[in-house]
């Protein structure tokens, strides 16, 4: 994924822009494509925009909705309206220290934070005790795929249950996640029954994840997919992992937050978001944070996705 080299003043704009959000501080790779992205053509984005003023902001005027400017993955500006019935993020950014070298979040007394990593096949062999002895508490192990392509045909990733095994082993928590190209209900329910089918005989400390994503660089099945069907399928994939015992959650980033998913609808799961700006940009509520793409962690060869998991102290 493509990381904006001005990520610095990017996040500090979102936050001047955004900044009544947040509450003062107490104290002192990645996948087969990328995160998800929208199209990026502006009269799509200025539809979208409407139909979510009508729909989601009629108790507010224009004038009063909150409007906020952000920076996607590939360094493109987008503006967005904040949907003021949509749950907002409790964390305070005053709080986070976010380098190269190292992520802290110090200092709030409601929230920490810990760290983890995401892998799939891309990663090769991993090192699951090199790993946890690197300090990395938590995976998000991807369990299968669907094809981009035409054909759209499901595969369990190939290493996922040697993967599974090898970090449970290590005492690492676990979650999965399962890239999606569904175009419809019907393939959604196709995309659960195979992870159910996997999961058999595992337990798991974290959620199942569900990942739809558009291609960005490439003709893609989904291309021609509307927002309110990938929220449907969304939604679907997240029934059915629940009604299994599962707990559900769904991987996000603004771009679908503002132009894709209807938030509302979508409001009873928890999100994996992505952004790899210093700080995120997002207003909405999130759990996990995929902050990098290209982390590097003893015990895996080359680059490797980074994330945080926010939790409230005991």
């Amino acid at each position: 994924m493509k990381r904006n080299q001005n990520y610095i003043k990017s996040g500090l704009a979102v936050l001047l822009i955004c900044g009544g959000l947040f509450a003062g501080c107490t104290g002192g790779d990645s996948k087969e494509t990328m995160a998800p992205q929208a199209d990026s053509g502006k009269a799509e984005q200025e539809s979208a925009e409407a139909d979510r003023q009508g729909l989601q902001g009629e108790d507010k005027s224009e004038k009063e909705l909150e409007k906020l400017r952000f920076v996607d993955s590939w360094g493109e500006w987008h503006s967005m309206t904040v949907n003021p019935n949509v749950e907002k993020h409790p964390y305070d950014w005053s709080c986070l220290t976010n380098t190269e070298e190292e992520i802290k979040y110090e200092g709030d007394e409601r929230y920490n934070i810990r760290k983890g990593i995401d892998v799939s096949e891309h990663q090769g062999k991993v090192d699951w005790e090199k790993v946890r002895a690197a300090g990395y508490e938590f995976a998000m192990i991807r369990i299968g795929y669907r094809g981009y392509g035409t054909e759209g045909s499901l595969h369990v990733d190939a290493v996922f249950h040697e993967n599974i095994t090898g970090a449970k082993a290590a005492g690492i928590d676990v979650g999965v996640y399962f890239f999606s190209q569904a175009v419809n209900e019907e393939e959604t329910l196709e995309e659960a029954a195979l992870v159910l089918e996997n999961l058999e005989g595992y337990e798991l400390e974290l959620p199942v994840v569900f990942d739809p994503e558009r291609i960005r660089d490439d003709t893609a099945r989904t291309d021609d997919v509307s927002g309110g069907q990938f929220t449907k399928n969304t939604a679907l994939f997240c029934k059915k992992m629940k009604e299994a015992g599962y707990q559900p959650m769904i991987y996000s980033n603004l771009v679908w937050e503002a132009f894709e998913y209807d938030m509302e609808q979508l409001a009873d799961y928890p999100i994996w978001y992505a952004d790899y700006e210093a700080v995120p940009q997002t207003p909405y509520r999130f759990t996990f944070w995929q902050y990098s793409e290209k982390g590097r962690v003893d015990g895996i060869n080359g680059a490797v996705d980074l994330n945080v998991q926010f939790h409230e102290k005991q």
